[in-house]
């Protein structure tokens, strides 16, 4: 195959450095993202998730958790505003009303992880999806939300998913996709894969493989050498990737390829 899609550069070589020059020197003019997740039992990925927006250069950031978490989460994390919870701890239905007014607010929205598991957040998080036309970010189990029955989100525009190899696996299943993903696969193989994948939908896909991050984009990929493994990148890399994203809207490869450099 034809290899032209392909795109390489290194953790400290970015591939667009116009992105890079061109960065909102402002702050005022940086972008507003909006960060959902966390239930009674944790919210680590939120918190992570705004540090990280803030290291990206995110101009204002805020961040949703279930009403579970204010008394012990709100006073040492006052960028936190609450929604709703179930009586086990996660967002509630009712928790949409406010989802969809504060994504309105936002350029952005990152859907960070830490949900648990409960069928009312199930629900709550497949009519947000569907109800917002914004740029979504998925990492962590928000993505296990959607592996089961992905064909709607991978039908939206403006969705990008920081996924693990497995949860890659597991989309590629649901989604019936002609070329399984599997670990054994070599780099080629795997952005042959991508780049199939996302000409045929479109969304964004961020995945690390054998010491490299993929990003793969309307049949565009690019690959990021890491010099060191990751272990824990998801959460991390979802920030700064829907940060670059929201302040360079029509450039989404690129954005997302440089996010990770």
């Amino acid at each position: 195959m034809d290899h032209t899609y392909w795109h390489k550069q290194t953790s400290n070589n970015p591939i667009f450095p116009d992105l890079v020059w061109s960065r909102p020197e402002n702050r005022a003019h940086a972008g507003k993202l909006l960060i959902v997740g966390g239930n009674l039992h944790g919210f680590s990925a939120v918190a992570t998730a705004f540090s990280e927006a803030d290291k990206a250069g995110i101009g204002t950031a805020r961040a949703l958790l279930p009403s579970s978490l204010q008394k012990t989460v709100g006073r040492i994390f006052e960028a936190g505003e609450y929604a709703p919870s179930t009586p086990s701890g996660s967002f509630a239905q009712t928790a949409l009303s406010e989802m969809l007014a504060m994504a309105a607010w936002s350029d952005g929205v990152l859907l960070a992880g830490d949900f648990g598991r409960n069928s009312e957040t199930a629900i709550v998080l497949e009519k947000f999806a569907a109800k917002y036309s914004g740029q979504l970010t998925l990492t962590k189990d928000a993505a296990d939300y959607f592996t089961p029955s992905p064909k709607a989100l991978l039908q939206r525009p403006a969705t990008t998913f920081v996924i693990s190899f497995s949860q890659l696996q597991q989309l590629g299943m649901h989604a019936q996709f002609i070329s399984p993903f599997t670990y054994n696969m070599d780099l080629l193989r795997l952005l042959d894969a991508l780049h199939e994948f996302t000409t045929i939908y479109p969304v964004s896909i961020i995945v690390k493989h054998l010491q490299n991050i993929v990003v793969a984009t309307s049949g565009k990929v690019s690959t990021t050498k890491l010099e060191a493994d990751l272990e824990m990148w998801r959460v991390a890399t979802a920030a700064h990737a829907a940060v670059w994203w929201l302040q360079n809207p029509s450039k989404t490869f690129e954005a997302l390829t440089t996010s990770v450099a």
